[in-house]
């Protein structure tokens, strides 16, 4: 078992929640991972599903790809201290590759909050949010109030994936990252005193 103080870092895992082909995902988590990084608070890890590679038929006996790919990403979520959920929104819900992560694991979630960066169009991801928020109460996952909402996203980056106005999502990531973080050192600080009972 890790042995951690008050001072030691909080493990930030930042999922990218969409391998879609031509996926717009990228240029969003790059932008929110600077913000991350320049959190005193966070050590930041990226766990991108087109990596993980995780199929959306669940079974008790994986094969040996399966498996491979679930020791590959399974350490890094029960690494975590925290989550934030890059997430587009596609047809008022989330991606299945995401959902797939998402059920894959289960312990890797419990007692720890998950904060959510939603991008999409006129609804800037809302709906997707909405229910992951449901998914991870039943995984015993504490989600953050305050979000990251970015609507017709495409029109708010340039060419170079630089925001053209990051006034108010700067602040917005920084709301949750520093939610994020009160939440991340608690709940961490419970789940040493006393293990979390699901």
């Amino acid at each position: 078992m890790q042995t951690t103080t008050p001072d030691t870092p909080l493990n930030l895992a930042v999922l990218l929640g969409s391998n879609r082909e031509g996926r717009f995902a990228p240029v969003v988590a790059d932008w929110f991972l600077a913000r991350a990084r320049e959190h005193a608070d966070f050590t930041v890890d990226l766990v991108d599903v087109a990596d993980a590679d995780l199929p959306t038929a669940l079974s008790h006996a994986p094969g040996p790809a399966v498996r491979a790919a679930l020791a590959e990403v399974g350490p890094r979520l029960a690494a975590a201290d925290a989550f934030v959920v890059v997430t587009p929104e596609y047809n008022h819900s989330y991606p299945a590759s995401l959902k797939a992560l998402v059920d894959w694991h289960f312990a890797e979630w419990q007692a720890k909050p998950v904060g959510f960066v939603s991008y999409g169009g006129v609804s800037g991801g809302l709906r997707a949010v909405e229910h992951l928020r449901q998914v991870f109460a039943e995984l015993h996952a504490v989600t953050v109030r305050d979000t990251v909402s970015l609507h017709n996203a495409g029109a708010l980056f340039d060419a170079d994936g630089t925001l053209r106005d990051p006034s108010g999502p700067d602040a917005a990531a920084k709301k949750l990252l520093d939610q994020l973080a009160w939440w991340a050192g608690t709940l961490r600080t419970a789940r040493t005193t006393r293990p979390y009972a699901a």
